[in-house]
């Protein structure tokens, strides 16, 4: 399965850590339930009773399920140094931009008897600062995969295909089939 354009974004932001996330689940429990203030909105983050909750954090559970796992390090890599992941956003937003690698079927749409059939592509493009705000404030308000995407394709149309628009105006790009996708910042 591919992950989604969200997902690559927060990754992204990941790799700006400083230090690792704990790396026990009693440690890993004990920081969302420091986070979340309460060891109840932490087991409603993790879809778990507030007794298994309790029980990762005294010790007497060690080896959390895999699903249970997987939520638990989701859970903290969400909350964990928001200082640096704050400090990476603006550096994009602001001077970095981000690179989007990709692998993916593009198709155009342009003055009649200009376009050119849909393609599967592999494309690695650096994005202006703008268009990393604009992919980082969607996801904050709850864009969906589809509306990431869009503003994907208008990043990499700008930029790619119409040579950040001395070329090719006017030409549309349709970002389909994703096969892979990865953001760096």
């Amino acid at each position: 399965m591919v992950d989604s354009l969200g997902d690559s974004l927060d990754r992204a932001l990941e790799s700006a850590f400083t230090r690792r996330i704990p790396q026990s689940a009693q440690a890993q429990m004990k920081y969302l339930v420091k986070q979340l203030k309460g060891t109840k909105a932490a087991a409603q983050a993790l879809g778990i009773s507030q007794r298994t909750v309790e029980r990762y954090m005294s010790g007497k559970l060690k080896r959390p399920r895999q699903d249970l796992r997987g939520r638990l390090e989701r859970e903290v890599k969400k909350r964990w140094q928001p200082q640096v992941r704050a400090k990476a956003r603006k550096k994009a937003a602001s001077t970095g931009g981000l690179v989007v690698s990709t692998r993916a079927r593009f198709g155009f749409t342009a003055a009649s008897g200009t376009t050119d059939d849909a393609r599967i592509r592999d494309i690695t493009q650096a994005l202006p600062p703008e268009f990393a705000e604009q992919l980082f404030s969607a996801r904050e308000q709850g864009a969906n995969e589809d509306q990431l995407r869009q503003i994907a394709a208008d990043g990499l149309a700008r930029m790619y295909f119409r040579a950040n628009n001395t070329r090719a105006h006017g030409l549309g790009v349709e970002f389909t089939d994703v096969e892979r996708l990865d953001i760096e910042l």
